[in-house]
């Protein structure tokens, strides 16, 4: 059967449930998305308006930032559209570029929180060597790779998953068009794309997780070792914070594309898949900048 393919659509059956209850999640999720873009936009305005933030924690803050708006943008409008409309659809190629960007987005992500969590590391267990260590040049590397790696690892996802054939009606039982639904709707063996899926998701979720557990271990031994009870009780609630966020990220991710039999389970899929593309990138500007002193400080007017 090769790459072809019977559809020249899909229908991206989403939550089905009452209108009443359709209504509902239209209003939060909307909500949702307006305060992730705005959390988000006065981050990026607030780093790049005053100058004592041009620092390598803030400028990856700053990337984070740009990065989560196009990262729920590729998602959040076509569920919003569907939940107030009965077309319900979404074209060939118009799925196969979601993926595309949306692997890339979600897969840099996890580079940028390894990176950043380099970034303290650094910082807090070299910090004589950290202005070196983090040169202007050594950043955009890092955040450049990030992108990289993420479109190698989308291109290989949606290349290979659109490889597949998919029959009619090209029914999709999820909100948008990612890699285990889209499989999950096609009437070709998966097993091969299943096991590319494992190896190269999982690879790049166990080496990242493992860069930021690493670097907050050595972190969480330097703090301990803070003569102020006062400034070990603000570095770990810090750590703690992000480690909360970075859990929920790796821990959703992993579920969704690192562990066999991901692909069989829609309905949990979907719960889970509203965690890493709506709820953390909501929470992830409040744990990562907007619990900093210095950024509420100049988003205050204070310098």
């Amino acid at each position: 059967m090769g790459n072809q393919t019977n559809v020249s659509h899909f229908i991206l059956l989403g939550f089905p449930t009452s209108a009443e209850l359709q209504l509902l999640l239209f209003s939060v999720f909307l909500l949702a998305y307006f305060l992730t873009l705005m959390e988000n936009i006065i981050i990026i305005l607030v780093i790049r308006a005053n100058h004592q933030l041009h620092k390598p924690m803030y400028f990856f803050l700053g990337n984070l930032s740009f990065l989560e708006i196009w990262y729920v943008t590729v998602i959040v409008p076509k569920m919003l559209a569907d939940f107030v409309t009965q077309d319900k659809a979404i074209s060939y190629n118009g799925c196969a570029a979601q993926m595309f960007f949306f692997s890339l987005f979600g897969t840099t992500e996890a580079f940028f929180l390894a990176v950043m969590a380099y970034d303290r590391f650094v910082a807090i267990c070299n910090p004589l060597r950290y202005p070196i260590t983090m040169s202007k040049r050594t950043c955009a590397f890092l955040v450049a790779g990030s992108y990289l790696s993420g479109c190698l690892n989308s291109s290989i996802q949606t290349g290979f998953t659109f490889t597949l054939s998919f029959c009619r009606p090209g029914k999709m039982d999820h909100f948008f068009c990612d890699v285990p639904a889209v499989m999950q709707a096609s009437c070709s063996d998966t097993f091969a794309n299943e096991m590319v899926m494992l190896a190269v998701c999982g690879f790049i979720i166990v080496s990242t997780g493992l860069v930021v557990l690493i670097s907050y271990g050595y972190i969480i031994t330097t703090v301990t070792q803070i003569p102020s009870a006062e400034g070990r009780h603000r570095a770990f609630s810090t750590c703690t914070s992000h480690l909360v966020a970075v859990s929920l990220f790796f821990g959703t991710v992993f579920f969704m594309y690192a562990q066999p039999g991901a692909i069989t389970s829609p309905g949990q899929s979907k719960v889970v898949s509203v965690f890493y593309t709506i709820v953390i990138p909501m929470l992830n500007p409040l744990i990562y900048s907007l619990r900093n002193k210095e950024v509420k400080a100049t988003s205050r007017g204070k310098q």
